[in-house]
C-alpha cells in the first residue's frame, strides 16, 4: 500500500471509529503506528485533523472536510480496481449489519448463491436487534425493517415484509382464539424490539381500519426473545410469514385473524452517511433486491 493511500485509509477508519486502537485492529497495524501515520499526515498538511482525548477521538472542522474527500478517493480507487478486474472478480470484505430473526431467516440463506458467484469476497456479519453506530463499526450496509426516519443515510428499498399475528396451540387452548381484532384486548400480547405496536395494533379489512389497544406482560429487546415467548405459550405476537413460516407449517404456531391485515414493514438496505457504496456492496444489494423480488412474486397467489 502506498504511503498516501495508507494515510487515507488509516485516517478514515480512525475518524469513523473514534479510536486509534480499533483502527489498528481492523487494519492489522499497531496503535503507535496508527498514531504516527496520523501525526505525519497532519504535519504534512499543516492542520489538525483529529482531537485526541483520554476517551475518544473527535474530528475537527478541517478533519470533517478531509474525511469527506478521503472517503471519495478511497471509493474511487476501489471502483477503478473493480472495473479493471470485472464484476466477476469482486474481492475484499463486506460488513453487513442485520436484525437477528430477519437476518437468520431471510438474508443469510441468500448469501451462499451470492458468494458462490463471487468467490473472492468475504462477509462479516453483525447480527443484532440493537441499532449499531454503523459509521463507527465500519459497516458497509445494514438491513433495516420499518420506517427509516430522518437518518441522513443513503438507502435502497428491498421491498415489503408482510406481517401477521400468531400464537401457540397451547396458549389458544388455554385462552381461546380471537375472532376479531377487538378480542385481542382481553389477551396477553408480546412486545418485541422498538416501540412499534406497544400502544396498539391496527388492522385493515375490506378497506376499513380497526385499531385495538393491546396489553401484555412480556417485553423483550430481541426477535428470538419474541419467538421463544410465543412458542412457550406466553401470548400472541406479531410476526411474519418469512420468519414464522417453518413453525406455522409444523403447527407449532397458529396464524390468527387471517381476514384482517397488518400493514407490512418496509425493508431497506442503508449505507453509512457520507459513504458511497462500493462496487461489491452495490452488487450484493442488487442481488438481494432481485432475489427478494422474485420470492415476493412467487409467493403472490
Amino acid at each position: 500500500m502506498s504511503d498516501r493511500l495508507q494515510e487515507l485509509t488509516v485516517f478514515v477508519r480512525a475518524a469513523e471509529s473514534g479510536s486509534f486502537s480499533q483502527a489498528a485492529r481492523e487494519l492489522g497495524l499497531s496503535q503507535p503506528s496508527v498514531s504516527r501515520i496520523i501525526g505525519e499526515l497532519e504535519a504534512r498538511l499543516g492542520v489538525r485533523l483529529l482531537l485526541r482525548t483520554t476517551r475518544r477521538i473527535t474530528v475537527t472542522d478541517a478533519g470533517a472536510l478531509f474525511l469527506t474527500r478521503a472517503r471519495e478517493v478511497l471509493a474511487d480507487i476501489e471502483d477503478a480496481e473493480d472495473a479493471a478486474r470485472g464484476i466477476d472478480s469482486l474481492r475484499g470484505t463486506i460488513r453487513i449489519a442485520m436484525p437477528v430473526m430477519y437476518g437468520a431467516r431471510n438474508i443469510i440463506p441468500r448469501l451462499p448463491k451470492f458468494l458462490t458467484t463471487h468467490p473472492l469476497l468475504r462477509v462479516e456479519l453483525s447480527v443484532s436487534d440493537e441499532r449499531q453506530d454503523l459509521v463507527a463499526e465500519g459497516t458497509d450496509v445494514a438491513i433495516r425493517l420499518g420506517p427509516l426516519g430522518d437518518s441522513g443515510f443513503g438507502a435502497r428499498s428491498l421491498g415489503l415484509l408482510p406481517r401477521l399475528v400468531a400464537a401457540s396451540p397451547a396458549y389458544l387452548a388455554a385462552r381461546g382464539t380471537p375472532k376479531t381484532p377487538a378480542d385481542l384486548a382481553s389477551h396477553d400480547c408480546i412486545f418485541g424490539p422498538g416501540q412499534s405496536g406497544r400502544t396498539g395494533w391496527s388492522f385493515t379489512r375490506n378497506g376499513t381500519e380497526t385499531s385495538v389497544d393491546v396489553l401484555g406482560r412480556i417485553f423483550t429487546d430481541s426477535g428470538p426473545g419474541v419467538f421463544a415467548c410465543v412458542l412457550a405459550g406466553l401470548g400472541i405476537a406479531i410476526t411474519s410469514p418469512v420468519m414464522a413460516g417453518p413453525e406455522i407449517t409444523a403447527g407449532t404456531l397458529v396464524p390468527l385473524l387471517k381476514s384482517y391485515k397488518l400493514s407490512p414493514l418496509e425493508v431497506h438496505a442503508i449505507f453509512p452517511s457520507g459513504r458511497r457504496p462500493s462496487s461489491k456492496v452495490r452488487a450484493l444489494v442488487d442481488y438481494l433486491a432481485a432475489d427478494m423480488g422474485r420470492s415476493a412474486r412467487d409467493a403472490t397467489p
